[in-house]
């Protein structure tokens, strides 16, 4: 029997079930029932009764505006139910009475960052994606929903998880588990090619839609980090690529792609993908296309990087050759005006800074001011959150870290934030060690 004559997905009859799964995998419902415990205690004013409720000041510390580079000294955060109400200079600013005080004299206050590429698969991982100061991301695909999960975890409770934008299951040509993810994926087993056809592709999507996808996530590439595969093979083609575009677009989703060879790329872009993820030979014909179609690039430059030091010899030599052509492809990119963000790509149960992903962006040639931004202003456009996330501006998200130094001169001190703060709560453990 071929894939074709399965009737199409029931979001009603299964999404509970799903995410209730998805939920259980990703520890959620623990993670909620000792969410006080996650949640450090909220410095206090006398008389104060405002501990949990998102109501916090954070004065004294200096100001980065990430859109425009102001910089205010002695500056006064006011965050009310987890939303900014008031940031700028101190004799500007009314401070509530009772509402708890962060004191951040003698540090520099920015905005939560944005990690635009990255793999939670457990409340653990998020609370640790949070505590380094990714307070927004959007999902690079998780095995079995738990993204969808952890989703809702942020809304009931903020600290303990990034505000996520979740990408569901990877639209990839093996599904392998992952087809126990959904009854409603089950059929494709019996498809001998795996997840090609059109029909095979437009299903995926269109279940990762009904459980409730923000994003679509597929590949054209082999993995780089598997040293048994070739990141130069291509899985789809164009063709394919186009299906799963356009299955997107009839969802109203935008669709991120793992790629890697130049002529993977192409195809990609051509396709009408979102953002190009990792794209270490992406040409400069397809830059090109990219400029003129408003594709964003998602380099993941710390995930190349961390190649290097593998005791796997063949990935050692993959980061050493892939990570000064990436570097290049960033600051061409950048030069000629494509919205490059910032992603770690952490996966694994291990979160990489998203810090080191800007001072890596730095490191590839952008100012400091430019790279702060991949994680801040431009990582939100690429989300759709550019009018609540990235700045610390009335209307905006109550999200910030404080950091122990001037990212100016030194960006480096965003990979250990001595605090943050996530609408208007202050996470535990985030202290620089």
């Amino acid at each position: 029997m071929c894939v074709e004559s399965v009737p199409p997905p029931s979001s009603r009859l299964t999404r509970r079930g799903v995410l209730a799964g998805a939920a259980a995998l990703a520890g959620t419902a623990a993670a909620l029932s000792v969410a006080p415990s996650a949640v450090a205690a909220q410095p206090r004013t006398p008389g104060s009764t405002a501990a949990h409720s998102g109501d916090l000041v954070v004065e004294g510390g200096t100001l980065l505006d990430p859109e425009t580079g102001h910089v205010t000294e002695d500056a006064v955060v006011v965050i009310r139910s987890g939303t900014v109400r008031a940031a700028g200079p101190r004799d500007r600013v009314e401070i509530p009475d009772g509402v708890p005080v962060l004191d951040a004299h003698g540090s520099w206050v920015l905005p939560g960052l944005v990690d635009a590429h990255i793999h939670l698969n457990t409340a653990a991982e998020a609370l640790d994606a949070v505590r380094q100061g990714a307070t927004s991301a959007r999902s690079g695909s998780t095995n079995f929903y738990q993204d969808i999960a952890v989703r809702e975890l942020a809304r009931q409770a903020p600290a303990l998880a990034p505000r996520l934008r979740t990408a569901g299951i990877f639209v990839t040509p093996d599904l392998g588990d992952t087809i126990l993810a959904d009854p409603d994926l089950t059929p494709l087993a019996r498809s001998k090619d795996g997840v090609r056809s059109a029909e095979a592709l437009r299903r995926v999507v269109e279940v990762n839609i009904a459980r409730g996808a923000d994003v679509i996530k597929t590949r054209v590439n082999e993995r780089a980090g598997l040293p048994e595969q070739d990141p130069l093979a291509q899985v789809y083609s164009y063709e394919q690529l186009s299906e799963v575009v356009a299955a997107a677009r009839r969802g109203g989703k935008g669709v991120l792609c793992h790629s890697y060879s130049e002529r993977g790329c192409d195809d990609a872009v051509r396709a009408g993908v979102r953002s190009l993820e990792h794209g270490v030979f992406v040409g400069e014909r397809t830059l090109h296309d990219m400029r003129r179609r408003g594709t964003a690039f998602t380099p993941t430059l710390s995930a190349i990087a961390g190649l290097v030091d593998s005791s796997n010899p063949v990935l050692a030599e993959r980061g050493r050759a892939y990570l000064p052509v990436l570097k290049e492809a960033v600051r061409t990119a950048h030069r000629m005006g494509i919205l490059v963000v910032a992603g770690t790509d952490s996966s694994g149960g291990k979160v990489k800074p998203i810090g080191r992903e800007v001072e890596l962006m730095h490191a590839a040639g952008l100012t400091t001011l430019d790279a702060i931004r991949t994680a801040t202003t431009r990582a939100a456009r690429l989300l759709g959150l550019e009018e609540t996330v990235g700045r610390l501006d009335r209307g905006f998200a109550g999200d910030v870290i404080v950091v122990d130094g001037d990212p100016l001169a030194d960006v480096s001190v965003l990979k250990r934030p001595q605090h943050v703060v996530r609408a208007g709560l202050v996470v535990q453990g985030a202290s620089a060690s």
